[in-house]
């Protein structure tokens, strides 16, 4: 079991780090809860159900790659990394408070990419919890920055996930973070609402883009 620590608290750290900052779906998700919080979490689970099938699918395939490009495995890695790099600096920059926004309005007004989904103009009225989760499943599919971010990790961590066992320990790492980060969302916003500081939100931005950036450091070491 003790082999299966390490995959399954990086797989929590992963699961965080994309699920942590507060964007767009993390606002609409606040207000399902206010309206609703039986639909609210079915729409956390579909949150999360998708960011568990983004790190299936390059769970699956990033050892593959990382196989059979082996022999520039160190240049790969930094590649990857410098990716995790860009999207934790791009997140960081949005990362202050706005007066009155969130600290991603910008994609909530637009087609654009959240680190927890993307943004969506227009007011979700509550649906029956399975209606809740197909719709919460829809727009978070369409972030490709969830999908960038999980293929670029396990591509440059092929060799430590390329027995089932160790890549399972990280899907569910990364399924239980996401998911109990999305319910504790659900849960403030059923208390609270909308009513959250922007400084709480940027520090929310700042503590899982810090995880993106820290991730990157560790498999960019050592350097090619």
């Amino acid at each position: 079991m003790s082999e299966l620590m390490t995959p399954t608290l990086a797989g929590a750290a992963a699961g965080l780090g994309v699920a942590m900052p507060m964007g767009a779906m993390s606002v609409l998700l606040l207000q399902e809860a206010m309206r609703d919080r039986r639909t609210a979490v079915a729409a956390a689970a579909g949150i999360a159900a998708v960011d568990l099938g983004y790190a299936a699918l390059a769970t699956a395939v990033g050892p593959w790659v990382a196989s059979h490009i082996s022999p520039v495995e160190a240049w790969v890695r930094l590649a990857s990394a410098v990716i995790l790099l860009a999207i934790a600096a791009h997140g960081l920059a949005g990362a202050r408070p706005t007066g009155g926004g969130h600290p991603d309005a910008a994609d909530s007004a637009a087609s654009g990419p959240a680190a927890s989904g993307p943004g969506r103009v227009g007011v979700l009225v509550s649906a029956r919890p399975g209606k809740a989760f197909v719709r919460y499943v829809g727009l978070t599919a369409l972030n490709p920055t969830t999908a960038v971010y999980f293929a670029a990790l396990t591509t440059a961590q092929g060799a430590a996930l390329r027995t089932g066992a160790a890549g399972g320990a990280f899907l569910l790492g990364v399924g239980a973070a996401s998911l109990l980060w999305q319910q504790a969302l659900v849960a403030l916003g059923s208390l609270a609402g909308t009513r959250i500081p922007d400084r709480a939100r940027v520090w929310t931005f700042r503590l899982g883009y810090g995880l993106v950036a820290a991730y990157a450091v560790k498999i960019a070491l050592p350097l090619p």
